[in-house]
């Protein structure tokens, strides 16, 4: 716990068993709650995770990246989390920065506080390709000046969000595919969430994860469609579901969705 708050840590998972051990080895040990969804991997995920004692779901197929994230945040609100820091298994970012993130959402300093990695000069460093570096800088650029933000990139998989904020957002009515992200962060700015960001190393190897080109030139449409909705909605020429108080939000419950034997209860 951090200030009374229960912080749970809450992992997207798919195809990571070379790098979860790695990744939940380098977990806090404030961290009171420990989830991992794997969106029906190939590989041996789900036996790694409960092997390394997490609380596990798994889909029965393939939702993506998206989906993944609302079954992470729904299973973390159902057990009691404060603050929920969201953070790839891919090892990409590095886990010791949960007790600064989650201390900035249990203080109150933010609502919400995203590892970026462009503060700091630590993208190329850290071998993201110049293609991608350009392309954030250029999205970036656009989401700030649309949305009257200021923040240094918006497409970092590292965040940590307080109770209220993914209570209040009608994450239901987001993508479910990579786009979900950028959505988020334009319904947090829309309805009015504190954001905070911290300089954030990460590391772009063989075995992290990473959209290949084609995806990304799909996410890059979206991030526009996502900018270009939110400033419709801010000057009433367009109404939104996902931009709507009315919209659907997460709620308790075993979803549909769920593999009924990938639910495990943690180990020791």
């Amino acid at each position: 716990m951090i200030s009374g708050k229960r912080i749970a840590v809450v992992l997207p998972a798919y195809n990571a068993a070379k790098t979860l051990e790695a990744t939940v080895g380098e977990l806090p040990d404030l961290v009171d709650i420990r989830i991992l969804v794997d969106d029906h991997s190939s590989d041996r995920t789900l036996e790694v995770a409960k092997q390394l004692g997490l609380q596990c779901f798994m889909h029965d197929r393939n939702y993506g990246y998206g989906r993944n994230q609302q079954t992470c945040y729904r299973e973390a609100l159902a057990a009691g989390a404060d603050v929920v820091i969201m953070l790839h298994p891919d090892y990409q970012y590095t886990p010791l920065l949960v007790t600064a993130m989650a201390s900035m959402v249990a203080y109150g300093v933010y609502d919400v506080v995203l590892g970026s990695r462009i503060v700091g000069g630590q993208a190329l460093r850290g071998g993201m390709p110049l293609w991608k570096y350009i392309a954030n800088r250029f999205l970036t650029a656009f989401e700030n000046f649309f949305l009257r933000a200021k923040l240094s990139e918006y497409h970092s998989g590292y965040r940590a969000f307080s109770r209220e904020v993914l209570t209040r957002l009608p994450l239901l009515e987001n993508s479910d595919d990579f786009v979900f992200d950028n959505q988020m962060l334009a319904q947090c700015v829309h309805f009015g969430f504190r954001i905070g960001e911290v300089s954030c190393p990460t590391k772009y190897f063989e075995e992290a994860s990473s959209i290949n080109f084609a995806r990304s030139v799909k996410y890059g449409i979206g991030v526009l469609d996502t900018t270009l909705q939110f400033a419709l909605q801010r000057f009433g020429l367009g109404h939104f579901r996902i931009f709507s108080p009315t919209g659907r939000r997460l709620e308790p419950g075993y979803a549909e969705y769920y593999a009924r034997d990938g639910a495990v209860e943690p180990q020791g």
